[in-house]
């Protein structure tokens, strides 16, 4: 295995329907990935999947393995799961209160975290590490913050808090579901450069889900699209984001710009809403939201591209000539 992680054939279902179906992608030290797609495309179900905390009810097969792990990450025991959770992959939610304890100090949090994985010996040098990195995530005053409880903080310092958790112990990937979503566009960047300094000088591997093009733009190096539980496209984020090729990307791309209206002076969007998990269409996901679908996107695309940069192929892809038209 060359990647961090490599997830093959990823899909989570219930006892009806799939709702994430033949995932594959691969992330290797140090690369930024984005994942991206509109809500209820599959994105934090397979984030959760991966990290093995689908809820009740729900199932994932597939393979997930993340290097230095033995164990295939689907279908591993709990036991084996807590011991990679926290320490080779970590994941921040994107609300903060969901990870932090609200009736214990801030620093505790964190030194329990060093304590829990062996990362520090004693009670004392893991404190004096929770403190050095809640100082590396830029909250004034580390150690009267490591005295603070969670309520005592503001959203986007919380988050910070709860960035500092999930790199304490040099995560070979750190997952981030929508971290930056809640908050303010001057917040947000400052979160958004913490993140990404954070793996940079760790040489992570870092999956990041969200609905935000601009973020991916900023923050990822390479993209997944997401639509229906699949991938529909994947590549580098300056390729995909410019030059789609799929007809769902096409749509994601126009509905980002702001300045982008139609002939009635409204602002571009995707035509109808994502359907209800299980209800997407057979054959090609987007069809029944496409404008150029024909009776041949009934049929199960065929794989686009190959290793990291696959995914299921557009029917009636955008073409070269359109792409110079809108230049």
């Amino acid at each position: 295995m060359n990647g961090v992680v490599t997830v093959e054939g990823l899909g989570v279902e219930t006892g009806h329907h799939r709702l994430v179906d033949d995932v594959g992608f691969e992330i290797r030290a140090g690369e930024r990935v984005g994942l991206i797609g509109e809500s209820g495309s599959g994105k934090s179900l397979t984030a959760l999947a991966m990290m093995g905390l689908l809820p009740e009810g729900l199932r994932a097969r597939g393979s997930v393995r993340v290097a230095g792990v033995g164990a295939d990450l689907v279908g591993a025991d709990e036991r084996t799961l807590s011991g990679v959770r926290g320490r080779e992959v970590a994941m921040v939610f994107q609300e903060p209160m969901t990870a932090l304890n609200p009736t214990m100090r801030v620093g505790r949090q964190v030194a329990e975290v060093l304590l829990v994985h062996g990362t520090r010996p004693d009670r004392r040098s893991a404190h004096a590490a929770a403190v050095g990195l809640l100082d590396q995530v830029g909250l004034p005053d580390p150690a009267d913050a490591a005295r603070a409880y969670p309520h005592q903080f503001s959203g986007g310092q919380r988050q910070r808090i709860v960035l500092a958790l999930a790199l304490a112990n040099d995560p070979a990937l750190l997952i981030c579901d929508e971290p930056t979503t809640a908050l303010d566009v001057t917040v947000q960047a400052r979160v958004l450069d913490l993140i990404v300094r954070g793996v940079e000088e760790r040489r992570s591997a870092m999956l990041f889900i969200t609905h935000d093009l601009a973020v991916v733009a900023t923050a990822c190096e390479r993209v997944l699209v997401m639509y229906g539980g699949r991938i529909v496209e994947a590549g580098p984020v300056d390729q995909v984001l410019t030059r789609p090729r799929h007809r769902y990307t096409q749509g994601l791309v126009g509905a980002s710009d702001l300045t982008a209206v139609d002939e009635r002076g409204r602002l571009v969007t995707i035509p109808g809403t994502v359907p209800p998990a299980g209800e997407f269409p057979s054959g090609c996901v987007f069809r029944s939201r496409c404008g150029h679908a024909d009776a041949a996107c009934a049929e199960l695309p065929p794989w686009a591209g190959t290793g990291p940069d696959a995914g299921h192929a557009c029917v009636h892809p955008v073409t070269d000539d359109e792409e110079l038209a809108r230049a």
